[in-house]
């Protein structure tokens, strides 16, 4: 094992230049999303997972919005512009000059491939720390077709890469193939691109040359290999739903690991950061958006969705409720089915059990919502806040109409709408009062029906 003080420093080429075609969407390929998060970003954190000092984003002129998306997280000197595209190998030599000054490892990745995480991509400086000059990543596919073939020799010594259309019938056998991804020294990988070629089926230059130029050269070249999934690529809308399947599994099954009860998992959709502690229970056809976090002993029952939002110990969320971001639901509190929150801060033990809408502001300790109750929290112009004091008890169907301050202990008649602030303890009714008119209904009632009998009496 390579120690601390001998890891060389590490930076990243991130491939993000690519069309996109087939994806036949405006969105640029690289900004679709798996679990929430663009596949840019989840090539971006795979490289700051591997301490890489360094990451360069190689984007295309077909596609700005990737490079703003780039510049946004890393900054202006992590972007370079491909132009024109002319293969993977031209594709890193445009990072040449932003990496000058950089002295030590570089690995090559791309923005397509999400599901290439750290760890995987890991064992490449392990094989530079060991004395590979070159290390590549491979893997062995299922169904190698168009796929650049691996040609091997013992001991995963790599002697050369050979793209698909390129390949004879003999090495198209061959099922061990290229992932693209690819570590060395800076020094020595801009060297070798220097030196590669276009004469190929593409006519460009393939990233895939500098192995066999670096055999050539009697440098020492090497492979490790992962699972296939775990280098898939997103090319078409068919692939981006399949990674996100293998991603929504894995994560799925990691939180399971940790202590987290799924009794349907497969009907479970995490977000990239989904927090969940141990002891939380996810009940059927839960949707978590991204920034979610769930304290201990939780239980999010069926059909919920939760986005921006935390819930406290032993909360119970649910079914058919919805989480908007700001909502912090406190520990032991209830809500229910059909209850929308948002940016509201609900206290420990506090319920809102059914049919609420519930946004800006907050609700404190063991105060009570009676079902179809609203915070009128908009005036077509400006949001302003509600809030309910520890204790309160708020009457079904009321209209708490902001700013508005319910204080603790107090009530509201169902049914109400409240306008001004009620003080401590206080019971605030706002409705007209009842009027009960004896006979009225039956005299209605005959009356309607003598209406409907004349013109069935005038159709005959």
């Amino acid at each position: 094992m390579t120690s601390t003080a001998s890891i060389r420093p590490r930076a990243a080429v991130i491939l993000a230049a690519g069309q996109g075609t087939r994806m036949k969407s405006p969105t640029p390929k690289v900004l679709h999303r798996i679990a929430g998060r663009t596949l840019m970003d989840h090539a971006i954190d795979a490289a700051e997972a591997l301490g890489c000092a360094r990451i360069i984003v190689v984007v295309g002129t077909h596609s700005p919005a990737v490079g703003v998306h780039a510049r946004k997280r890393l900054g202006e000197a992590a972007v370079v512009i491909q132009d024109p595209p002319m293969g993977t190998g031209h594709a890193v030599l445009a990072a040449r000059e932003a990496l000058a000054d950089f002295d030590g490892d570089v690995v090559v990745t791309f923005a397509d491939c999400p599901l290439l995480t750290a760890p995987v991509i890991a064992p490449l400086f392990d094989l530079r720390a060991s004395g590979a000059d070159v290390a590549v990543l491979g893997f062995e596919a299922h169904d190698p077709g168009a796929y650049g073939r691996l040609i091997l020799a013992p001991g995963h010594v790599l002697l050369r890469i050979v793209e698909a259309k390129d390949a004879d019938e003999s090495t198209r056998q061959v099922k061990h193939c290229n992932s693209g991804v690819l570590a060395a020294d800076r020094a020595l990988l801009f060297d070798i691109l220097g030196q590669v070629g276009n004469d190929n089926a593409n006519k460009e230059y393939h990233l895939t040359d500098v192995v066999g130029i670096a055999h050539g050269r009697e440098l020492s070249t090497r492979a490790t290999f992962a699972a296939e999934a775990s280098v898939q690529g997103v090319n078409s809308q068919a692939e981006l739903a399949s990674a996100e399947a293998v991603w929504q599994k894995r994560r799925r099954n990691a939180l399971m690991v940790e202590g987290v009860t799924m009794p349907a998992p497969d009907t479970v959709h995490l977000a990239w950061d989904t927090r969940i502690a141990a002891g939380v229970t996810v009940e059927q056809f839960v949707v978590f958006g991204p920034g979610v976090d769930i304290a201990s002993a939780a239980v999010i029952k069926a059909f919920s969705h939760l986005e921006g939002a935390t819930v406290g110990e032993g909360a119970l969320i649910g079914p058919y409720a919805r989480l908007r971001p700001g909502a912090e639901i406190g520990a032991d509190a209830h809500i229910g089915n059909f209850v929308e929150v948002k940016k509201v801060k609900v206290g420990a033990g506090a319920k809102a059990n059914h049919l609420s809408y519930l946004g800006d502001g907050s609700i404190g300790e063991k105060a009570n919502i009676g079902a179809g109750t609203i915070f009128c929290n908009y005036d077509g112009f400006e949001k302003f806040e509600t809030h309910v004091g520890k204790g309160a008890f708020i009457g079904s169907n009321s209209a708490l109409v902001a700013p508005v301050r319910i204080g603790d202990g107090a009530m509201t008649g169902s049914g109400s709408v409240i306008t001004k602030d009620v003080e401590d303890g206080a019971l605030a009714l706002s409705r007209a009062p009842q009027q009960d008119k004896p006979g009225w209904a039956a005299k209605f009632r005959a009356l309607k029906q003598a209406q409907k009998d004349k013109k069935k009496d005038k159709k005959a």
